[in-house]
């Protein structure tokens, strides 16, 4: 293993407050960099968050609230940083893609493709989505509108574009897909991602003659066009790595976290843009599927937008990440009604987790016990379904443990035990609570360092339920 780990997470397109679906690619990357940080050491993992400010929506958004792109952004970005803060997401570098860095990294790149001669001029014409500030072909219109965005008009262009030659890498980024040699997982999402290159790659319009609001095409003296705003996104990866002299060495990314739906963007077209500027590749592209809630796609229009500050209002931070991770199994789509959280909560936090640790601390203070101080290591097998983001999976072995420990002190009746025969189980329960604790820190990080500190030792103090915050009926 190499003694680094390079993390991203999506640039998130600054139009709007982030929430509870923003927050699950976020969460997830902040859980597997909590757990390449307990293996590789805090200096040598880097977990990358950020926003997309550019393009047409952007320019769009901000004039109908009569101000100016970046004042518009700078009122808005801020909400991102604190709803990452409030959810406890651990990240070691916000980029933001109006950052001078970023735009000359990202001018640097583009300029050497040019180069390279792998950008030509050309003329695109056809549909074009604002909400998804893409070209729409023929084919993907459903009623003669763009299937993400059923309730805006897609229009009608027709412009001087440069292009990136794609189809040339195609067969190139085909082989590398189909050896492994860049993981794309889901196994089912890979062979997507096949399929569709061997259905045939076109060339890639990566610039816009009609978007103002944009990085200016470096080589274009005339300064009419600007970069396509997915294209110059995508080259955040890299720029973060450029920022600081010290993150030269986390380049390539070992691992790209993304939603489905951008998952083209992120392998052919991403791969190409650095096979053309001769770059190092990324070795991992994971696509997780999305959850609805209530049978509806999350959706300010249809008014079920969940925000970070209001679940952590109602379940508290560690409540709020527990929830949201085990929401689905990551990687499919899953529907979860509102209701299945107030559950899932009592269960397993409530009358799961924060009522064991709460009967043995009061148990063993009665005793008063004492138990070995030393640090457990995190249980393999967890590690192992983290590596492999089966969260749900890793969150069972833990839950498993929490039952037999449950039983356990229900089949012995530690309650009524007494002398050397109470304190006996008392200790196997330390060990065991413990161990949770340990396992835990990746995904409930403030209530795992709460519970190894109190069951470290020498002597255990009684503790509250962690987790009693909901009212009956709330």
């Amino acid at each position: 293993m190499d003694n680094k780990f390079y993390i991203t997470t999506p640039v998130y397109y600054a139009n709007s407050q982030p929430h509870i679906g923003t927050s699950y690619t976020t969460l997830a990357a902040d859980i597997i960099a909590r757990y390449y940080r307990i293996e590789l050491g805090e200096d040598n993992v880097l977990l990358q968050v950020g926003t997309d400010e550019h393009g047409q929506k952007i320019a769009e958004t901000a004039k109908s609230q009569n101000k100016e792109p970046k004042e518009f952004l700078d009122e808005l970005v801020p909400s991102f940083k604190k709803a990452w803060k409030m959810l406890n997401i651990d990240f070691d570098v916000f980029v933001r893609t109006t950052d001078p860095r970023h735009i000359k990294t990202a001018s640097d790149l583009l300029q050497k493709v040019y180069d390279n001669g792998y950008i030509y001029k050309g003329v695109y014409e056809g549909f074009y989505c604002v909400g998804c500030e893409k070209y729409i072909t023929k084919k993907e219109l459903v009623a003669d509108k763009c299937p993400s965005h059923p309730n805006k008009k897609v229009s009608y262009q027709k412009e001087d574009n440069y292009f990136l030659k794609l189809s040339e890498f195609a067969p190139k980024i085909l082989g590398l897909i189909e050896s492994g040699e860049v993981n794309i997982s889901p196994k089912h999402r890979k062979k997507e991602i096949v399929n569709r290159i061997k259905e045939g790659v076109e060339d890639l319009s990566i610039s816009r003659e009609s978007v103002d609001w944009g990085i200016p095409i470096p080589w274009d003296m005339e300064k009419k066009s600007t970069l396509w705003v997915w294209v110059e996104a995508l080259i955040n990866y890299y720029s973060v790595t450029k920022f600081d002299a010290d993150k030269n060495r986390f380049w390539p990314a070992d691992l790209h976290l993304v939603g489905k739906d951008i998952l083209w963007f992120h392998t052919v077209i991403w791969l190409s843009l650095l096979l053309a500027a001769d770059l190092d590749l990324p070795k991992q592209v994971f696509a997780h599927g999305f959850f609805t809630i209530d049978g509806q796609k999350i959706s300010k229009s249809l008014g079920n937008v969940i925000t970070p500050k209001e679940f952590i209002d109602k379940y508290g931070v560690d409540g709020a990440r527990y929830l949201i991770i085990s929401a689905a199994p990551f990687g499919d789509d899953r529907d979860i009604k509102r209701e299945d959280f107030d559950k899932k909560y009592t269960s397993d936090l409530v009358n799961g987790l924060g009522n064991l640790t709460a009967r043995v601390a009061s148990m063993a203070e009665k005793v008063n016990l004492e138990v070995d101080s030393k640090r457990n290591e995190m249980t393999k097998e967890v590690g192992v379904k983290l590596k492999s983001f089966e969260f749900n999976n890793a969150l069972n072995l833990i839950w498993d443990r929490i039952r037999k420990a449950d039983k356990l002190i229900n089949e012995k009746e530690v309650w009524k035990l007494e002398g050397e025969e109470k304190k006996d189980v008392l200790v196997k329960l330390v060990g065991e609570i413990r161990q949770i604790g340990v396992d835990l820190k990746p995904f409930l990080p403030e209530s795992a360092e709460k519970i190894i500190k109190q069951f470290a030792g020498p002597k255990i103090v009684r503790g509250e339920n962690l987790f009693e915050r909901l009212k009956p009926g709330v």
